[in-house]
């Protein structure tokens, strides 16, 4: 398996994403396919909207499987190490601009930005990568060059 394949992930989200899958593949997919069936009885397939969205549903129920099935083939648990060095599943405080923020390093399957938790590849995560307290990183945004003092890793 190819590393930039990897999706890393706390056990808890490979978990979510299980579940997710177990309910789709178990009672969703058959759910949908019986509408299907029942909106076939109905006849004139061209003109039925019941028919249509059904077959839609399906179609993203299926895709989605198949995205599922391969998240968590691919899926790498990370843990917080306690390492000094940042990497996926540590927890940082920095400041830019006089301003204080904390954030948690994440796989991209986790990331919820509102939420402080940063994708290890968002340009502000993968540069916190393997630096540690004391650093100071500069991150190229849309707004232009943002440079972080690395407070304290957890």
């Amino acid at each position: 398996m190819m590393m930039e394949d990897t999706q890393y992930m706390s056990q808890d989200k490979l978990d979510q994403l299980k579940a997710e899958y177990s309910d789709l593949k178990l009672e969703k997919i058959s759910a949908i396919a019986k509408r299907i069936d029942e909106a076939r009885q109905l006849g004139d397939l061209s003109e039925n909207a019941e028919y249509h969205a059904a077959r839609d549903e399906m179609a993203w129920a299926q895709s989605r499987v198949k995205e599922l099935e391969h998240i968590i083939d691919s899926a790498e648990i990370v843990a917080n190490t306690g390492s000094k060095i940042i990497q996926i599943g540590s927890s940082i405080r920095v400041k830019a601009n006089k301003v204080e923020k904390e954030y948690t390093i994440v796989g991209a399957q986790e990331a919820n930005p509102l939420a402080g938790k940063i994708s290890n590849e968002s340009p502000i995560g993968s540069a916190f990568l393997g630096k540690s307290k004391g650093d100071k990183v500069q991150v190229r945004l849309p707004a232009g060059v943002q440079e972080y003092k690395i407070l304290d890793v957890k």
